[in-house]
């Protein structure tokens, strides 16, 4: 029987280790999607980097790599490790999709953008000794089988699993890969297959999943109906969208209704300039903060991912984004240097305007500047990150956001779980290592 080994790696720490953990949490929908995509005469084995190590000495057939975000360079040394060993690798995922020929040269082939209409192709063509360089066949629409979780449940993961509502975002932020590869289209499943996948996270044991979506508000009749499905099944979830959900009480409150316990976030900065620097002023840095009151008013917890280091950003703003986290008790806030990814539209515009600081893709980490800021030098704009992940994760800070709350009685259990997640991230940010979803 012929074997596929997929990888989902993981990323490094800033002196270039594998991050490692005991337990994982948040646990990719990729590997066991492709797993179900995959032909049943192929034996199928899943490595979640995070809390696996890598069997290098694997008798399957094919190495499939994928990673989130800044972990592509991991995927890129272990497709080298497997191609020097004599094996077929292929990659594929958001960052091996936007720079595809450089992604081509540690491996077999490339899966550019969705696997669904090319999966099998790609499968048939190795088994008739014609694999190609790269497949890339873009969705008009998505349906998926239900992933393969049978195949993870045995390992170290969290109490929920993940289920994909849709892909895409009708926005066009510059640095964002989604941005790059769907231009502005949102893709989204049909409810009924969704709630196929949630019922069988249900019977699998589970009365939590993450709505896996990169914006599920892009279609607010949508969103509505799948609400009112969901509260039938009586579990917890939790999403991301953009933030002008703030703005819609009644979809808030279907939301809490149906059983939402957190959204994320990306506010990315609280200068507008930096918005419309990078393309998004269509938020509103003044409304943040109702926004956020009225979202958490709703007994919706809220996460925010935030960038550091465009145009609009001087130190002093910098510095200030602490005092937003706390004042606006986020409960997990994360962090990132402003990195031009190739592939987006951010990085051509600095290359055009010579403001690439350092070429090499094996920098690109999110904890390390390697364009030119506008209002400070790469290496200010790299020790003001990591200040700001230490003010934000200081003792005070922790404690403002998760214990003195005035609503902190009526969720005793879940602010002291926050407070867990906050002094873990602190450890890991003492030890150099940048928080994330993983």
């Amino acid at each position: 029987m012929k074997k596929i080994l997929l990888i989902q790696s993981t990323p490094y720490d800033t002196s270039h280790h594998p991050i490692k953990k005991k337990k994982l949490y948040f646990v990719g929908l990729a590997m066991p999607l492709l797993a179900a995509l995959t032909p049943t005469d192929w034996d199928v084995e899943i490595i979640l980097e995070t809390i696996e190590e890598i069997p290098f000495e694997s008798d399957a057939d094919i190495i499939g790599i994928g990673g989130m975000g800044h972990a592509i360079v991991r995927s890129l040394d272990i497709a080298r490790e497997f191609k020097a060993r004599g094996k077929t690798v292929i990659l594929g995922g958001y960052m091996a999709s936007l720079m595809p020929e450089e992604a081509k040269k540690y491996c077999d082939s490339v899966v550019i953008g969705d696997a669904e209409n090319v999966w099998r192709k790609a499968l048939r063509d190795y088994e008739s000794g014609e694999l190609k360089p790269y497949y890339q066949d873009d969705l008009m629409q998505l349906s998926t089988p239900p992933p393969r979780f049978d195949l993870i449940l045995n390992k170290n993961i969290g109490d929920f699993l993940p289920v994909q509502a849709g892909r895409g975002c009708p926005n066009s932020c510059s640095f964002c890969s989604v941005a790059c590869l769907y231009k502005n289209r949102y893709i989204r499943r049909d409810i009924p297959e969704v709630m196929r996948d949630i019922r069988q996270i249900k019977d699998l044991g589970f009365n939590k999943f993450l709505l896996l979506d990169d914006n599920i508000l892009s279609d607010r009749d949508y969103m509505v109906e799948l609400c009112r499905e969901i509260k039938k099944l009586d579990m917890k979830w939790l999403s991301q969208c953009s933030i002008d959900i703030g703005k819609d009480d009644e979809l808030l409150r279907l939301s809490a209704e149906s059983g939402c316990i957190a959204l994320s976030f990306g506010i990315e900065s609280i200068t507008q300039e930096s918005l419309e620097y990078m393309n998004k002023s269509w938020a509103r840095v003044d409304e943040y903060s109702g926004l956020i009151n009225n979202i958490q008013k709703h007994g919706i917890d809220v996460s925010t991912e935030m960038v550091v280091g465009a145009d609009g950003d001087t130190l002093e703003s910098i510095a200030k984004t602490a005092d937003f986290i706390k004042r606006n008790k986020i409960v997990v806030p994360r962090f990132y240097i402003l990195t031009p990814i190739p592939g987006t539209v951010f990085y051509d515009e600095l290359k055009a305007q010579d403001r690439i600081y350092k070429e090499d893709i094996y920098d690109y980490n999110g904890t390390e500047a390697v364009h030119i800021p506008k209002n400070m030098t790469p290496e200010e704009l790299t020790a003001a990150y990591w200040k700001l992940y230490n003010e934000v994760f200081s003792y005070h800070s922790i404690l403002s956001r998760t214990i003195f709350r005035k609503d902190f009685f009526t969720g005793v259990n879940k602010y002291l779980f926050y407070l867990g997640v906050n002094l873990y991230y602190r450890h890991q940010i003492k030890n150099k290592i940048t928080p994330n979803i993983i």
